[in-house]
């Protein structure tokens, strides 16, 4: 398929690459957990900060720029060319693996005790899940359980993202052209293990494990102002589409969390894969993603309360 500005030049690139990420929302994808929950009874309180960097979206991005599309916008008719074609790419790889900044807001309770709870709110994201542990100490600090340092865990969260996700990118500037809209739903599942840093991580834990995320997304294109040439002089409004996907992605992460006193940093790394599939795009042409992901993050943790745990 044809390129648009083939000559870009590095430089240009990275000014598109650093566009966005210091602009763009992202579904939460990092893991944090350790393999011991939250005690019964007890709250986790956090704050994390991060970024969500997709090789996908970064390649097709770096084909477009804004004064392209600022030109676009300029012309009385618009005719689907390479560099409609681009954009539309480019918006729904942008749709399929959000590349930008991540920051989250998250508490958590042990509501049983090998069972905790937690409520995130990222970026206008709102996320809930819950993790079981099955292996492991259910103690606290104050009522240590058992001397064994490893703990495992596993659990599932589910995300929910609408269509403005495209609002703080330079794309949505071609709304009046593409009408262009996305929402997506996302369902991970990560199995957490962790070796404790003292008893009860009472100086933290460093963790590690997999997960899997699948991702369900709607996308539609309905332009009322894009034209095709059909011959001569003889001109066609595009018709629009409106289509559904879904896709798995596999991932590895290791985190940790290092402090004392129930306040903790907790540095995080996980890295994904996922053949996103084929997508439709206008005049009956189709485009096939696939990339890797990379979601780094550090975060603060504060534990309250004293809990409902005895000795175990």
């Amino acid at each position: 398929m044809p390129k648009l500005l083939p000559s870009l030049r590095p430089r240009l690139f990275l000014a598109v690459v650093f566009l966005v990420l210091a602009t763009a929302c992202t579904a939460p994808r990092s893991v944090i957990h350790s393999g011991k929950v939250t005690p019964h009874g007890q709250f986790k309180v956090g704050f994390n900060a991060g970024g969500n960097l997709a090789s996908e979206p970064i390649g097709e991005l770096k084909n477009i720029t804004e004064a392209a599309v600022d030109a676009l916008l300029k012309q009385d008719s618009v005719y689907y060319g390479p560099q409609i074609q681009a954009a539309t790419r480019g918006a729904i790889a942008y749709s399929l693996d959000p590349v930008g900044p991540t920051f989250d807001f998250y508490v958590r309770y042990g509501v049983l005790p090998r069972v905790d709870v937690g409520y995130k709110y990222a970026g206008g994201v709102h996320v809930v899940d819950a993790m079981y542990q099955f292996m492991g100490s259910v103690g606290t600090l104050t009522n240590p359980g058992s001397q064994r340092r490893w703990s495992g865990s596993v659990g599932v969260q589910y995300s929910g993202q609408d269509s403005d996700l495209l609002d703080k990118l330079f794309l949505s500037k071609l709304s009046p052209i593409l009408e262009f809209t996305a929402t997506r739903k996302d369902v991970l599942v990560p199995l957490v293990f962790s070796r404790s840093f003292g008893v009860e991580e009472e100086y933290g834990n460093i963790s590690f494990g997999v997960a899997y995320n699948h991702t369900f997304i709607e996308y539609g294109l309905q332009p009322t102002k894009l034209y095709r040439k059909v011959g001569g002089n003889e001109v066609v409004r595009l018709d629009g589409l409106t289509k559904s996907n879904s896709f798995g992605s596999f991932g590895l992460f290791v985190n940790a969390k290092i402090g004392a006193k129930r306040i903790y940093l907790l540095p995080a790394l996980a890295m994904y894969y996922q053949n996103y599939g084929t997508y439709d795009l206008l005049l009956g042409e189709q485009y096939s993603y696939a990339g890797f992901t990379l979601v780094p993050s550090l975060g603060v943790q504060i534990g309250l309360g004293k809990g409902k745990v005895g000795r175990k």
